[in-house]
């Protein structure tokens, strides 16, 4: 495997398995009671809405359409949601499917990212969708946070300025879960 297929692969794995969740566990976590089923308005998602749609993408995309397993996903009831299960569930389950996803990608080597394969009735490279689930998941994250700094300031920091630098708060969470 070429070093930039490799490279590819590894970021994507931290990313999926690694960073994102921790961040997102932070973020929900940090939520006031009544939070997680709660819309700004009509057109909006919960963040319950979407951490189901999360756990439906990375399902469909990665475990099912780059690694073959069956797949029966409701798209529209993750977003018709109004109420559903608590933050603890919709967490475990979307770690338990980005925990398929990274068993997925651990075994790609630098053919498959080149093989086509058909999700939601598009033809894509294994890269495309690899890619794909990763900025759409970054995506969410983004609005997830946003969510959780409104309803509790201050609650969510991932970064501090160290002299013009970001330097990175988020890992001493992912430490601190290998901890429990």
């Amino acid at each position: 495997m070429t070093e930039l297929s490799s490279t590819f692969l590894a970021r994507s794995r931290h990313y999926l398995h690694t960073e994102y969740p921790t961040k997102l566990r932070a973020a929900v976590e940090s939520l006031p009671d009544g939070a997680l089923w709660w819309r700004a308005n009509d057109q909006s998602n919960s963040v319950g809405n979407l951490l189901l749609h999360l756990t439906g993408n990375v399902r469909q995309w990665i475990v099912a359409g780059v690694g073959g397993a069956p797949s029966t996903r409701d798209r529209p009831g993750e977003f018709s949601a109004r109420t559903g299960p608590g933050a603890e569930e919709l967490l475990a389950n979307l770690e338990r499917v980005l925990g398929e996803a990274d068993a997925v990608l651990a075994r790609l080597s630098e053919a498959d990212l080149a093989s086509m394969c058909t999700i939601q009735a598009r033809e894509v490279t294994v890269l495309e969708a690899v890619y794909h689930v990763v900025e759409h998941f970054s995506l969410h994250l983004g609005q997830i946070v946003f969510v959780a700094k409104l309803h509790t300031p201050g609650a969510v920091r991932f970064y501090e300025d160290a002299g013009g630098l970001a330097r990175p708060l988020w890992p001493e969470l992912a430490r601190g879960k290998a901890n429990d």
